[in-house]
């Protein structure tokens, strides 16, 4: 039973994908179209030109490229790098722990993604059906 279990590791790799880039997609329509809700605490948009604007493209971007699997290795060292950021730059200065800074989404984002970056996008994704196409 345990082989069994332990043979699903790459589907679940691209489960894994898959719900990071549904919950990663609306962090960037927040803060580019103030969808399903805008930034706090006015429910505004970011300019797109600022820091914020071209994180909310990164999010929105980046989170759709995770989601279907393209791209996934580069993709998802780049979003765990500005998830790095995110942490260090906005959650951190607001103290030490993360549970009282409201970083641990940031913190689960940035290693989830720079796993990613390393173990690749799984077995269902775009990545692997054009792996699939250049070894035929």
């Amino acid at each position: 039973m345990m082989n069994r279990w332990i043979s699903w590791a790459p589907q679940f790799r691209s489960i894994l994908r898959i719900v990071c880039g549904l919950l990663f997609i609306p962090l960037g329509t927040m803060k580019l179209f103030a969808w399903p809700v805008g930034m706090p605490p006015n429910n505004a948009t970011a300019s797109l030109l600022s820091q914020i604007g071209v994180g909310g493209v990164l999010e929105l971007v980046g989170g759709a490229l995770i989601l279907v699997g393209l791209c996934t290795r580069p993709v998802a060292f780049v979003l765990s790098g500005e998830m790095a950021v995110a942490y260090w730059q906005f959650h951190a200065p607001m103290g030490f722990w993360p549970m009282l800074n409201q970083g641990q989404p940031a913190i689960l984002f940035c290693f989830i993604f720079l796993y990613l970056s390393a173990a690749g996008a799984g077995p269902w994704s775009i990545d692997a059906l054009r792996e699939r196409g250049r070894s035929r």
